[in-house]
């Protein structure tokens, strides 16, 4: 009898985990943690733990019997990490953007504020 580490032997069929499952929930809690670096690591693990995401959604459509329930779970909920992190990096590139903006902006209006009475 063949005993492999995530494989459930249901009636003559042994149901497999979902490629990148796993992958998908990591990525997707990167994105949430990776938020926080400008927003572009965040951003880049979210788009990727969402495509891939989609891509084992249609697997387990395709053949729901081949794959097990707990790694459909692991891909629906990394999936929901990585909206959640790919929001919340646009939003912190957004403000890194106005932040960089607004002291530019500072910056020509004033320049003695930023640059001392060089100028």
């Amino acid at each position: 009898m063949d005993n492999q580490i995530n494989q459930q032997n249901y009636g003559n069929q042994i149901q497999q985990p979902i490629p990148n499952s796993t992958a998908v929930l990591v990525l997707g809690i990167v994105s949430i943690i990776g938020c926080f670096c400008y927003g572009v690591v965040g951003t880049i693990c979210a788009i990727i733990a969402i495509i891939l995401a989609g891509n084992g959604k249609k697997l387990y459509e395709q053949n729901m019997s081949a794959y097990t329930e707990a790694s459909y779970k692991n891909l629906k909920a990394g999936k929901v990490c990585a909206i959640i992190g790919l929001v919340m990096s646009i939003l912190t590139i957004l403000i890194t953007i106005g932040v960089i903006m607004i002291v530019g902006l500072e910056a020509l209006k004033n320049p003695e504020s930023i640059f001392g009475n060089k100028y």
